[in-house]
């Protein structure tokens, strides 16, 4: 097949042979097969280049889409210096260009089908981690040694420009027992933190953008195929009508526009880029990014939807989310939490679908993550995708602890926001009819349904049925 890229008045032309010949960073398919919820357009809707190893029978493994080596062990935990310093002399399988991968490397190993365990968890049994360990040995957390299930982080080479909690140098890590990117301290005043690794080997141009500018409010990247909205959605929005947003819009000539996967949303960060140190969000200043003002009164940027669910051991009405901006989060006792930059610009965390940020005020979580709920926007196309049929798992509700028990009211009304079709989410005074007020999308996109152009959009003018097939 050929993947034609538009780039202004020129047309380059890729040969790709199983879709990824000329792709010099084709993003790994999350892995994500279940849709929950009757919501269009979401990450199990959509699959593209799936994950695919090979364990070469000597303790490496190579994955056929990247063509990145991997060690197959991570082995004993170790600190920041001890990983740099063992990379530089593995010798597995007779190789001695062994290296700590970057982040983007690392989360191309994330498979987004794993199971979230309760932080609190003392048991590992029926839990499935985030990466394929039927192909990579991985152990959660040892209790025996004080630790807990989820501590399973496994570090990179990649350090966050700015600093987190009380001014730690950080690196970007991935922990593959509860599926996020998080900013770990190197040190801290408990010492030097350890962690799993995987030594990674081959090409070095994994994770390298080659952007360009269309002139028309796209953006391509050479590297990945894939075509991105220049601008953001300007707003926030929860993530029921960002997947709406996606699936109604039309610009630049294309209506296939989507709402990004977690990979394919990770692949724009540039982790050379932060608030406190480029006064800018964490991407390509090629993009255009929205300004806000933060929980803490400071100007900042903000977290952005992907398509793909964050699931727990219980709840799957989560979905994941980057921070392009302070991935805040209240640290401290109670009566004395601070909002501190606790993980980074580039980490991925999750909000729930639905609901109202303030029943969160110290946000949730071991580091009291900043929930929002109603988060941007950057809209997809191209690459390799194809539509496919999902899984529809119902949705099951979470029940916060620590004083932010959701009140039956709430539950209520979330249980009327999440309903399947686009009338039951959009149609909010249930009067059989989506007003301007009530459609969260842009003008345009409305008017396009309104084919009768009498101001509103009927149970027989809405969008209907799966995500349009590409």
């Amino acid at each position: 097949m050929t993947i034609s890229v538009i780039l202004g008045a020129a047309v380059i032309i890729l040969a790709a042979q199983n879709g990824l010949a000329g792709m010099s960073y084709p993003i790994v398919d999350t892995g994500q097969t279940n849709a929950y919820g009757n919501y269009e357009g979401q990450d199990a809707h959509y699959s593209a280049n799936s994950p695919s190893y090979k364990d070469n029978g000597n303790g490496t493994v190579t994955d056929n889409v990247t063509d990145l080596m991997w060690t197959k062990t991570p082995g004993a935990k170790m600190t920041f210096a001890e990983a740099v310093k063992n990379a530089s002399k593995c010798r597995t399988s007779g190789h001695e260009d062994w290296r700590l991968p970057t982040i983007k490397e690392l989360y191309s190993l994330i498979k987004l089908d794993g199971l979230d365990p309760d932080p609190t968890a003392e048991e590992s049994e029926n839990l499935k981690p985030f990466i394929d360990s039927s192909v990579f040995d991985f152990h959660y957390g040892d209790r025996s040694r004080g630790e807990r299930i989820i501590d399973s982080q496994f570090a990179t080479c990649t350090k966050y420009v700015s600093t987190t909690m009380n001014g730690n140098k950080t690196l970007f890590g991935v922990n593959f027992a509860d599926g996020r990117i998080k900013g770990y301290p190197i040190k801290s005043r408990r010492g030097e933190k350890t962690f799993f690794v995987l030594f990674v080997r081959g090409r070095r141009d994994y994770g390298v953008n080659k952007f360009e500018d269309n002139g028309n409010g796209t953006i391509a990247d050479i590297a990945t195929g894939l075509m991105w909205m220049k601008a953001d959605s300007g707003k926030g929005m929860t993530w029921p009508n960002a997947l709406d947003y996606a699936e109604a819009m039309e610009f630049a000539g294309h209506s296939d526009w989507r709402l990004p996967n977690a990979k394919e949303l990770q692949s724009i960060v540039d982790y050379t880029r932060s608030p406190n140190t480029t006064d800018s969000a964490a991407i390509d200043p090629v993009f255009e990014s929205t300004e806000i003002e933060n929980e803490n009164g400071k100007k900042d940027f903000a977290q952005y939807w992907s398509s793909s669910s964050h699931v727990s051991i219980r709840s799957n009405n989560s979905a994941t989310y980057f921070a392009f901006g302070r991935a805040l989060g209240w640290m401290g006792k109670d009566g004395q939490k601070k909002l501190l930059d606790v993980h980074g610009a580039g980490s991925q965390r999750s909000d729930p679908k639905t609901g109202d940020a303030s029943k969160f005020p110290y946000g949730r979580g071991p580091q009291g993550d900043v929930v929002r709920i109603e988060n941007m926007v950057r809209l997809v196309r191209g690459g390799t995708i194809e539509g496919v049929e999902a899984s529809v798992v119902e949705e099951t509700m979470r029940r916060e602890r620590d004083g932010q028990r959701q009140s039956q009211d709430q539950r209520g009304e979330q249980q009327g926001q999440r309903g399947g079709s686009f009338m039951e989410r959009a149609d909010q005074n249930r009067d059989g009819k989506v007003t301007k007020d009530e459609f969260r999308g842009p003008v345009r996109q409305f008017d396009r349904f309104d084919t009768n152009n009498d101001g509103y959009i009927s149970a027989d003018e809405a969008p209907k049925g799966p995500p349009k097939r590409r």
